[in-house]
């Protein structure tokens, strides 16, 4: 299992993208996103979201991709 973590803009954009197959440390870097996200931002709409896919394929290209 692979964790994605995103940071989208409110039109839906990826900004910021982190992948990887330690569950621990995609809790820190959601973490991290989440904190890292101004009060303005959060107004505005912007989210930070962490969900699984099965395989580095699915992975957006854009990401940086940690394999531990």
């Amino acid at each position: 299992m692979i964790w994605v973590n995103e940071q989208i803009d409110p039109s839906g954009i990826i900004y910021s993208c982190i992948a990887c197959s330690d569950e621990a440390q995609a809790l820190a870097c959601h973490q991290s996103f989440l904190e890292n996200l101004t009060d303005e931002q959060k107004t505005a709409g912007w989210v930070a979201q962490m969900r699984t896919v099965g395989s580095w394929e699915e992975v957006p290209v854009n990401a940086l991709k940690l394999s531990y």
